[in-house]
C-alpha cells in the first residue's frame, strides 16, 4: 500500500497531462463527426496530435477566427476548444464550451465536449456530472464511457474507472484510445508492468495514433529503459516531429525528479 501511494504521488502530474491530451483528441473527433453542418469548420493539414507548437498556434488562430464569426456553432466551438486544450489553454477552452452548451442545450455531442473541457480545466466533479448527463443508458456511447473512466481515475476511483473502460471495450474491442486510458490507470497505481501490457496492445492496433505511442514511450521510460523509450518516441515520424516527441518525453520524465532517480527507484 505504501508503494502504491508513493507511485500515485510520483506519477499523478504526468498522468493528468496525458489524460488531458486524450480528452482533447476525443473532443476533436466529436467536432468532426457532429451531425450539424461542418462546412465552415476550419480544415487543418494534419491531426492536432501530430502538430508542433508553431502549427498548433497557427491552428488556434484559424479556429479562433472561425469561432469569432460564428460562436453559436457547436462544431466550430468544439474544434476551437480542442485546439485550445492541446495548447494548454484549458480555461479558455472551458469558456468556449460553456457558451456552446448554452447555445446548444439539447446537443449531446456538445454536452460531452463541454464535460471534457471541464475535465481539462480540472473541474472533475462538474465534468463527471456533465458526461453522465450526456450519456444515453439504453445506447451507451463508448467515448463517453472512456472519458468518464479518465475522470474517475483522476478522482482516485480506479476500480470504477476500469469498469467504465471495460464497458467501452465491450462496445469497441481493442480500441486503442480506451486501451491507452486503461494503461494509464495502472500508471496511477505504479503498476508499470501491467500498464505497459495494455499500452503495447494499444500501440499495435491499426487505429493507434502518436499519442498512444508517446504514452508507451513514457511508461517504458519510467521503468528506466530510456534508449528504448526514445526509439518508441521517434517512431516512424519525420526528423523535426521525432525530436519534438523526444523533448516532450524528457520533459515528462523530468517531472519525476530525474531520469537517474527514476532508474534507481
Amino acid at each position: 500500500m505504501e508503494y502504491a501511494a508513493h507511485c500515485r504521488s510520483k506519477f499523478s502530474r504526468i498522468s493528468v497531462t496525458v489524460a488531458v491530451c486524450l480528452i482533447a483528441g476525443t473532443l476533436a473527433g466529436c467536432a468532426s463527426k457532429s451531425k450539424l453542418t461542418t462546412g465552415s469548420v476550419a480544415s487543418f493539414s494534419k491531426p492536432l496530435a501530430q502538430m508542433n507548437a508553431t502549427e498548433l498556434n497557427n491552428a488556434a488562430r484559424t479556429a479562433g477566427a472561425k469561432y469569432k464569426s460564428n460562436p453559436k456553432s457547436g462544431p466550430i466551438a468544439m474544434q476551437y476548444a480542442s485546439v485550445l486544450l492541446m495548447t494548454g489553454s484549458n480555461e479558455q477552452a472551458l469558456a468556449v464550451m460553456q457558451q456552446a452548451a448554452i447555445h446548444n442545450p439539447e446537443d449531446r455531442t456538445v454536452l460531452a465536449a463541454y464535460g471534457k473541457a471541464q475535465a481539462g480545466a480540472g473541474n472533475l466533479d462538474q465534468a463527471l456530472q456533465t458526461i453522465r448527463r450526456a450519456q444515453t443508458p439504453d445506447q451507451p456511447n463508448w467515448k463517453l464511457l472512456s472519458a468518464e473512466g479518465a475522470i474517475l481515475d483522476q478522482l482516485g476511483q480506479s476500480v470504477q474507472a476500469r469498469y467504465k473502460y471495460r464497458e467501452a471495450l465491450d462496445i469497441v474491442p481493442d480500441e486503442p484510445s480506451v486501451l491507452s486510458n486503461l494503461g494509464m490507470s495502472y500508471v496511477l497505481e505504479g503498476d508499470l508492468r501491467t500498464a505497459e501490457t495494455y499500452m503495447r496492445n494499444a500501440s499495435k492496433q491499426p487505429a493507434a495514433d502518436s499519442r498512444v505511442r508517446q504514452n508507451l514511450a513514457l511508461i517504458v521510460g519510467l521503468q528506466g529503459r530510456f534508449d528504448e523509450a526514445e526509439k518508441i518516441a521517434r517512431g516512424e515520424l519525420s526528423g523535426n516531429q521525432a525530436e519534438a516527441n523526444v523533448r516532450y518525453l524528457r520533459e515528462m520524465l523530468a517531472q519525476s525528479n530525474s531520469w537517474k532517480k527514476l532508474a534507481d527507484s
